[in-house]
């Protein structure tokens, strides 16, 4: 993994940069642009964790998580709900570890906030991002959001991204 990788809040000094960020065309149908999530981020500033990934001074991608809320409003008794709410990884960027790198961090802050449980959600199928979250330790739930899947993470589990 790179040493230079790390996330910074979305500020007026790299918010052009942040939403330039475009994922590959075949899976713009699959996550939001960074624009929307941004938005999103404003008018739910509690909840909403935006940051965008870097690797050295290059902006690779974009994530926006959330903490203390349950994704479905549900945390069926596993302690606080988290979850990783968007990702977007710049076309060019993918498969050099840092979607991987984005969900650590996540695991990371959650843990420090005292989460035992992580969420996110995928759209099943051909192309998107299933196999990724099932790689990296996310089980299904069997719930739907919309047309979406929900995967967690156990973060009790001393083994999860370490």
């Amino acid at each position: 993994m790179r040493s230079m990788l790390r996330l910074e809040t979305v500020s007026p000094d790299n918010f052009d940069a942040a939403i330039g960020l475009k994922v590959r065309p075949d899976q713009e149908h699959l996550v939001a642009p960074v624009v929307k999530s941004l938005a999103e981020a404003y008018v739910h500033p509690d909840v909403a964790w935006p940051r965008l990934i870097l690797d050295g001074d290059r902006p690779v991608g974009f994530l926006m998580a959330f903490f203390d809320a349950g994704l479905t409003g549900d945390d069926r008794g596993t302690g606080l709900g988290s979850g990783l709410w968007r990702l977007n990884i710049a076309a060019g960027e993918q498969g050099r570890g840092y979607g991987r790198f984005a969900v650590r961090s996540v695991v990371a802050e959650a843990r420090r906030r005292g989460g035992t449980r992580l969420t996110t959600s995928w759209y099943p199928g051909g192309g998107g991002p299933e196999g990724f979250y099932l790689r990296l330790g996310f089980r299904p739930t069997g719930e739907m959001i919309g047309d979406q899947r929900v995967g967690e993470l156990d973060l009790t589990q001393k083994s999860v991204l370490p």
